[in-house]
Order: C-alpha cells, then structure tokens, then sequence
C-alpha cells in the first residue's frame, strides 16, 4: 500500500517515465534484431536453395553412375573413399547475443586421384557426383551457421517482446492507475483544505 503523498507521487511519475524509456529502448532493440534477421535471411534462403539443386545434381550423377558401373561398385566406394573432416567451431556475437559458428577446416572437395580408388576406371559421372557431394558438406556447415544464429535472433525477439508485453500491458497500467489514485486524492484533500480555509475567514470577518 502506498501512502498518498506528494513524495509518492513524484516518485511513481519517475518510475512510469523509466519505464516508458525502458519500453522505447527495448523495442529499439526489437526493431535492430528485426533488421538483422532480415538482412541475413536472403543468404540464408539463397544458401538453402543452393544445397537443394547440389544435392538434385548429386543424385541425378549418382543415379546415371549406378546405371554405367552398377550398385555394387558404387557401394563399395565409401569405404574406400571416406575420411574425418575437420570443423572449427567459434564463439559469435551479434548485437550481443552469443552464438556458435561452424565451419569446415580446410577444403572439402578433392581432387579426384586424393580420393582413394583408380579414377582412371571410373566415368565422370562419379566424380562429378562425388565432388558435389562433397561440396555440400560444406554448403551445410554454412546452413547450420545461419540456422544457429537465427535461432538466437528468433529467440531475443520473442523474449524482447514478452518483456514490452509485459512493460507495456501490466507495468505501466498499474503505475498509471496509482498515479491516477493519489493525483485524485491529494486534489480531493486540497480542495477540502481550501473549502475549510475559506470557511474559516468566512466565519473570522462574521
């Protein structure tokens, strides 16, 4: 309960005001990480549609490989062919929000006598295939990146507007209504101080 005082009234008048300032800046906040999802969402729409068409490629190369050399020796590369990729993994920031980028150490993509079979006795259908897969690996890494970082993005702009929501829908209503309360009741207190005044010089002249 707070008293109705002139003291109080100031007091809750400067909180309401720290809070519409807290309100205003927040949604700055808001407005800025809106901009910044915006900004990276074509890349990361271009990114996405890049490794869609690699990978329609890729199988299209595969399927027309197992046609020319068949399933068994296509099924039998991996084996031969597969290797550890390196990653690096660092720490980001964007309008200071963290998160984690990926990416891949070195090169992906080999050069076609570095994969580990005879490529002379192979059609360029595989390598072609091989080498578009292995662009994709990368191409994926670098999906990942963007899905991370517009996750936390997706995430401050939800927790940024919950906390105007709640600023905005609760805080300041309640501030409003207070003021409102002691501004009526100290008016009401002044005009009956001024009436009991006028009564008394009233009844002094009598």
């Amino acid at each position: 309960m707070i008293h109705p005082t002139r003291t109080n009234l100031l007091l809750l008048k400067e909180k309401a005001r720290s809070v519409s300032g807290s309100v205003g800046i927040l949604t700055a906040r808001r407005l800025a990480l809106i901009r910044e999802i915006l900004a990276i969402s074509s890349p990361f729409l271009q990114s996405r549609a890049e490794v869609k068409r690699a990978y329609t490629r890729a199988l299209t190369e595969m399927a027309l490989t197992s046609g020319l050399e068949g399933d068994d020796f296509v099924g039998s590369l991996p084996m031969e062919a597969a290797r550890d990729v390196g990653v690096e993994v660092a720490e980001r920031n964007v309008l200071g929000l963290r998160y984690r980028e990926i990416w891949v150490r070195g090169e992906v993509r080999r050069p076609p006598d570095e994969r580990g079979y005879d490529c002379r006795f192979t059609t360029p259908h595989l390598e072609e295939a091989i080498g578009l897969f292995e662009d994709i690996v990368t191409q994926m890494l670098a999906v990942a990146a963007f899905e991370v970082k517009m996750k936390r993005l997706g995430e401050e702009v939800v927790r940024v507007t919950r906390r105007i929501r709640v600023l905005e829908e609760r805080v300041l209503p309640g501030l409003r209504s207070k003021i409102k309360d002691i501004a009526h009741y100290i008016g009401e207190r002044e005009r009956e101080s001024f009436y009991r005044l006028k009564r008394f010089k009233e009844m002094r002249k009598a």
